[in-house]
């Protein structure tokens, strides 16, 4: 294989990890990596949408169904009397944290063919192409 059939393979892999356990707890992968953002912050619809690459309408539509099922909630911005902040509810929080711990023993049974170095390795060649 070369290296993008490789690289696309392993994203297709990876995808259907994402699509099971979105499944499971009836998510789309949009919704899943929503929640993942918000695990560690509180951003405005604007920082959201550029994150989730997605416009306006788009991102609106997003957060109005995950706070229907009660998994964020969009409060007023203390720095923009126009912006809206978007946060995990308890329950937001608690469906992140199950989904990440499903997510992460899927990703780790695909990685036990590597061994420790490699895996190390993967780790820090990965890290360079998603911050480069």
């Amino acid at each position: 294989m070369n290296t993008v059939d490789a690289v696309v393979q392993l994203s297709f892999r990876v995808q259907r990890i994402l699509a099971a356990v979105g499944a499971e707890h009836d998510l789309s992968i949009i919704q899943i990596r929503l929640l993942g953002i918000l695990r560690d912050r509180q951003p405005g619809m604007l920082e959201l949408g550029n994150h989730l690459g997605l416009d306006k309408s788009s991102m609106t539509g997003l957060v109005s169904r995950a706070e229907k099922r009660g998994l964020v909630e969009r409060m007023p911005s203390p720095h923009d009397g126009r912006g809206v902040l978007v946060a995990l509810t308890p329950a937001g929080r608690r469906l992140a944290e199950v989904g990440e711990a499903q997510i992460a023993r899927r990703v780790t049974e695909l990685m036990k063919e590597l061994n420790a170095t490699q895996r190390k390795q993967f780790t820090q060649l990965a890290t360079v192409l998603v911050h480069g």
